[in-house]
């Protein structure tokens, strides 16, 4: 499938600006996948591709923060996440999406409005609320799932769940959670690598879109206190929960 030009260079810049809001808070896929299906591509097709393209950006992001990361200390996360994200990939072809839909949509409403009336959540480090060891394989599990399932927001999701059962503040879980939200693209790629066809042209261009992003929102996220973060976190989650519904509703 070949694009105009014109797409090209749009969906060049489209990626650039969502490499750099997902490398922040995450809720990338809300801007990229609406552009590339504005463009005349198909579903799964723009699905597919935008994997492709988000790979490259999270894996800068991961790239960018790696000296600030304990890669040890978040294996099994990695595990489970990967577990999970080939478990959901499979299993959106088998599930009603709507179901899924609303439960996610029920969840974004709370992380809402639970980040709105905490305001001092997330802005210093407090004390874990749960076991690392379960956190990773409980998390990783739902979150890989939901990524190869769904995917908008699982960045912001992790982000949520670090600040809420692991006492992290908003910063460090930005930081932590980048390389879980790269294996579950990774191995979500893979799967659809395997189930569909991909962009090519798309997705590379877009993903070098992604990689000069992700370096510019990884940066703000290492040279500010992080306070900024909190109110992109509560922007992505509103613009996930219309985008839910709306997809719900169409």
């Amino acid at each position: 499938m070949e694009l105009e030009l014109s797409y090209y260079v749009i969906l060049f810049f489209v990626a650039t600006f969502a490499g750099c809001v997902d490398a922040i808070v995450g809720g990338g896929g809300l801007i990229t996948i609406p552009a590339l299906l504005a463009c005349g591509i198909p579903p799964h097709l723009a699905l597919a591709t935008n994997k492709l393209q988000s790979t490259f950006g999270s894996l800068t992001a991961v790239l960018t923060y790696r000296k600030h990361m304990n890669i040890e200390k978040i294996a099994l996360g990695i595990l489970f996440t990967a577990i999970g994200a080939a478990i959901g990939t499979y299993a959106v072809l088998l599930i009603d999406q709507n179901a899924v839909k609303i439960i996610v949509l029920i969840c974004l409403v709370l992380v809402f409005l639970y980040t709105i009336f905490k305001p001092n959540l997330g802005k210093v480090q407090c004390e874990a609320k749960m076991d690392a060891k379960k956190f990773q394989i409980t998390f990783g599990l739902l979150l890989g799932f939901y990524d190869g399932f769904l995917g908008p927001g699982t960045g912001t999701f992790w982000i949520f769940a670090c600040v809420i059962f692991l006492g992290f503040n908003m910063k460090n879980a930005s930081i932590n959670t980048k390389i879980l939200n790269f294996t579950s693209n990774i191995i979500a790629l893979i799967a659809f690598l395997y189930l569909y066809e991909v962009l090519w042209k798309v997705g590379i261009l877009m993903g070098i879109g992604q990689i000069l992003g992700a370096f510019i929102g990884s940066k703000l996220v290492l040279k500010t206190d992080g306070a900024f973060i909190k109110k992109l976190f509560l922007i992505m989650v509103a613009l996930t929960i219309i985008k839910v519904i709306y997809d719900y509703l169409a």
